[in-house]
């Protein structure tokens, strides 16, 4: 399912204000994505902090986007969660003073994507974190991939939302690599707790959905 189209992203904190202390916070989040870039999918523009609690990225194909943005929430510090909106189509650079000021529709629909994300959070889904929308897209065969996409989306996100903190450094360690042996040294327990916890977690799904989306075989 490889949709080619330019990918806007916008990532907010979830609880930005509830946070103990939002300066380290904010510090612990670019760390986690500059550890995410170092071993995750390329994007075009990486992600970078703009106003508020708010942060962007673009990258080039949607599996890409996808994957990342699993990345980054398996990797992201314990008490700290954050939602995105990608949104499909044109982007463009506005004159400013900042680097950072995009415009065009696929911004318009990654800010109608988190906004999606809000609302289901809010309401029916309290683990909902992404969502994907097609900024002018009208292409029906699109429109039905993107409604299997977002599908993929929220259950995947369903999965995260109940894992413990151990069961998602874990499965962000299978997903980039690693050993259960290493992980089960890194966390000080042993490969058989490994193995059981990423079983009970529903990791391996997760993990076989990242490789696929990375062109990987499961």
């Amino acid at each position: 399912m490889l949709i080619r189209m330019t990918v806007a992203v916008i990532a907010d904190i979830v609880g930005s204000r509830q946070l103990d202390d939002r300066s380290s916070s904010q510090r612990r989040i670019e760390h986690a994505i500059e550890t995410v870039d170092e071993v995750g999918p390329q994007s075009r523009s990486r992600m970078v902090a703009t106003v508020s609690d708010e942060f962007q990225a673009v990258f080039d194909e949607l599996d890409a986007a996808l994957a990342w943005v699993m990345l980054l929430r398996l990797a992201l510090p314990e008490g700290i969660d954050l939602r995105f909106g990608l949104g499909l189509g044109e982007i463009s650079s506005v004159d400013s003073d900042s680097e950072h000021i995009y415009d065009g529709p696929g911004w318009w629909a990654a800010r109608e994507a988190i906004e999606t994300v809000h609302r289901l959070e809010d309401r029916t889904v309290p683990h909902a974190r992404t969502f994907v929308v097609g900024g002018g897209v009208q292409d029906e065969d699109m429109s039905d991939r993107l409604r299997v996409v977002n599908a993929f989306a929220l259950a995947r996100d369903e999965v995260i939302g109940r894992m413990s903190d151990r069961e998602r450094r874990l499965t962000y360690g299978r997903c980039t690599g690693q050993t259960q042996r290493a992980l089960a040294n890194a966390e000080g327990v042993t490969q058989s707790a490994v193995s059981q916890a990423l079983h009970a977690s529903g990791a391996a799904g997760l993990v076989a959905g990242y490789r696929l989306m990375i062109g990987e075989q499961p």
